[in-house]
């Protein structure tokens, strides 16, 4: 019995010690692929424009409350009314173009997948070629919360993933 789980274990260790593992730092790479800067940037411009255009609404929503609270005292009841719509159409336009904008699956988030998608798949490409190509098993992402205390710079691949990608450092 003793000689099986013995020979069991000696199997399994053998096994464990012929799995490679390596590790990346996926913000490294990013931040030198010209590329991803480019559609940061491209983000951010399109990001501050439509957040402008939300806030000139709420801002209209916001001076059209004022007045009516200025001269609410001289109103009738239906011109109460009629203005107290206003204001409501008015915050929920500002809402709706936030949500449309800034929404789960709104304009942002569609652009962001259009312009970081075709970056992520080539980078995922290159990681698979050289995991294919040195026989790794596993690579992990060193910049990602995964509690990685340490890891080796011998096994880090960032710099072999950005010369398989043309960006060499």
């Amino acid at each position: 019995m003793r000689l099986v789980l013995f020979c069991l274990f000696a199997v399994f260790s053998l096994n464990m010690s012929a799995q490679k593992f390596a590790l990346l730092d996926m913000e490294y790479i990013l931040k030198n692929i010209p590329a991803y800067e480019r559609a940061n940037e491209q983000l951010n411009q399109v990001s501050k424009k439509w957040q402008a255009e939300v806030e000139a609404i709420s801002t209209e929503a916001q001076t059209m409350y004022k007045n009516y609270q200025n001269e609410v005292v001289f109103l009738s009841q239906e011109q109460k009314t009629a203005r107290q719509d206003a204001i409501v159409e008015k915050e929920k336009a500002a809402a709706d173009l936030k949500k449309k904008y800034f929404g789960p699956d709104g304009e942002l988030f569609k652009k962001r997948t259009s312009l970081m998608t075709p970056i992520q798949e080539e980078i995922y490409n290159a990681v698979k070629d050289i995991a294919d190509l040195r026989g790794y098993q596993l690579i992990l992402d060193r910049a990602s919360d995964s509690g990685i205390i340490f890891g080796s710079p011998k096994i880090d691949i960032s710099n072999e993933v950005l010369q398989k990608l043309g960006y060499a450092n």
